[in-house]
């Protein structure tokens, strides 16, 4: 059986750090007083690494990734990508929300080539790029349709390839498939890991599903409640590539426990 162990922040650390996070705090300010959203958070990812976030729901998991992608300031401590602090959005970062946000009125191809027409990049290189991504996630045919005339699955892939399009060392991911069937749940998290595997991207991954977390991740982190923070690490140990069927798996199952006991133990479930 593979060896499971929670990692001390101490050991949290390691070189090479894509993403570095120091000390970082939200508090969001509002007419009826402070909303204190995150205490300070330590926390660093490795060039390449796939890690999972879990916890209860609105204990800042979506405002840690926000932070992250620079789409809201700190309150308190920094994040810093490739050594460089995050003021505003990086080049080097793609998102991909929990809805795909495509434009109806532009054709799959067209949706996915929309980051190089913002950021007026190079279109022939990157058209070059963005058919091989629509290949890569089975999209090829599909170029000329336009979102409505796709599936929830189709869809979501296709905002994928556009997070991948101008090919940025990190991808954020918002509960990217949290409004999909189980099934199709299932069939993107083989394509999430499948992309993964042959981009080498560095993935942060915002999830409510512990099964999810664990079969996606090099590393799941666990936020306690609101105000969030850092309640465990833990590695993820299963070797790569995975399938469905390594969910039976003793180290799968003992693992998936452990997360759980953290929200079972305060009655909270997700």
């Amino acid at each position: 059986m593979a060896h499971l162990r929670v990692i001390p922040k101490s050991e949290a650390s390691a070189p090479r750090s894509m993403i570095e996070i120091r000390n970082l705090a939200k508090t969001y300010r509002t007419r009826g007083g402070d909303v204190p959203s995150l205490r300070p958070i330590n926390l660093d990812i490795t060039e390449g690494e796939f890690v999972a976030v879990v916890g209860p729901s609105g204990c800042g998991k979506s405002t840690l990734l926000k932070l992250v992608a620079g789409l809201i300031p700190a309150t308190e401590g920094e994040v810093q990508i490739g050594g460089v602090a995050v003021k505003d959005p990086p080049d080097d970062v793609g998102i991909v929300f929990q809805s795909p946000v495509l434009l109806p009125w532009r054709s799959v191809l067209r949706n996915v080539m929309l980051p190089v027409e913002v950021r007026k990049l190079d279109r022939e290189t990157h058209l070059a790029r963005a058919r091989k991504l629509l290949s890569m996630a089975g999209l090829e045919d599909f170029q000329n349709k336009y979102p409505w005339q796709l599936s929830g699955g189709m869809q979501q892939r296709t905002a994928i390839c556009r997070a991948l399009v101008h090919d940025p060392k990190i991808v954020l991911m918002d509960e990217p498939f949290g409004a999909l069937d189980a099934m199709t749940r299932e069939r993107m998290n083989l394509e999430l890991q499948r992309i993964h595997h042959e981009t080498g991207k560095t993935i942060l991954l915002i999830t409510h599903s512990i099964p999810e977390a664990v079969f996606l991740a090099d590393r799941v982190v666990v936020m306690s409640e609101r105000p969030g923070t850092i309640a465990a690490i833990y590695e993820v140990t299963l070797p790569r590539p995975r399938d469905l069927e390594i969910m039976g798996h003793p180290t799968f199952v003992d693992l998936t426990q452990k997360i759980r006991a953290h929200f079972y133990a305060r009655g909270h479930l997700d």
